[in-house]
């Protein structure tokens, strides 16, 4: 397999992984319906960041230390599984945002939003033990590793990007419609449940 048939056949798989609705996909919508492009763009660009990240940790053989040691994996497993459960029950309990609460919260939206899909991605240690498993598959013999390992990942964000911006401008779309006080409401609830949900089995799942 050569350079161009492994990124290909990589976009392939990562595409199906894209679109299949999941933490990221319930974080991105929930953002940009409730709070606004801004933000929801952090979200997008924090997580994007943090698959760079592991891309390039997968290529200096960091994730497959990672990998390899039951207790590093444990301990990351936690604190991620920690950090969702955290995040999903402040927006079970959230109150609706109006006026110029949501005005303020809108201003400094860009800077939490990157944050925590920044820390939603790092923390998640599946993504990891993802690319330890898949990149060996696409780097052709006698490519530099690095270098493969960062074009993977790029190919990986590109595609996150396409189909957060399909997502933000749905959610623009719809915003008018979806940004009623009961329907913010139960957004909130949802995407907590959602999200508390992503932690308990990352807690409870090997």
């Amino acid at each position: 397999m050569d350079i161009n048939a492994a990124v290909w056949s990589f976009a392939a798989v990562v595409a199906l992984l894209t679109i299949t609705p999941g933490l990221d996909t319930a974080l991105t919508l929930r953002t940009s319906l409730l709070t606004g492009r801004r933000a929801a763009w952090g979200v997008v660009l924090g997580i994007q960041l943090g698959t760079v990240v592991w891309g390039v940790l997968t290529a200096a053989g960091l994730s497959a230390l990672l990998a390899a040691s039951r207790f590093a994996y444990d301990v990351l497993r936690w604190a991620g599984a920690a950090y969702l459960v955290w995040m999903g029950v402040r927006m079970l309990l959230a109150k609706t945002r109006t006026g110029e609460e949501e005005d303020g919260q809108r201003a400094f939206g860009f800077g939490k939003g990157f944050r925590r899909g920044l820390l939603t991605n790092l923390l998640n240690p599946k993504v990891g033990a993802f690319y330890v498993a898949m990149l060996p598959h696409f780097i052709p013999a006698g490519a530099p590793h690095a270098a493969m390992g960062l074009l993977l990942a790029g190919v990986h964000v590109a595609e996150g990007l396409a189909w957060s911006a399909v997502l933000i401008g749905f959610a623009s779309l719809m915003s008018d419609v979806l940004r009623s006080a009961r329907v913010r409401r139960i957004l909130d609830r949802v995407t907590g449940v959602v999200i508390v949900g992503f932690g308990l089995r990352l807690a409870l799942h090997d």
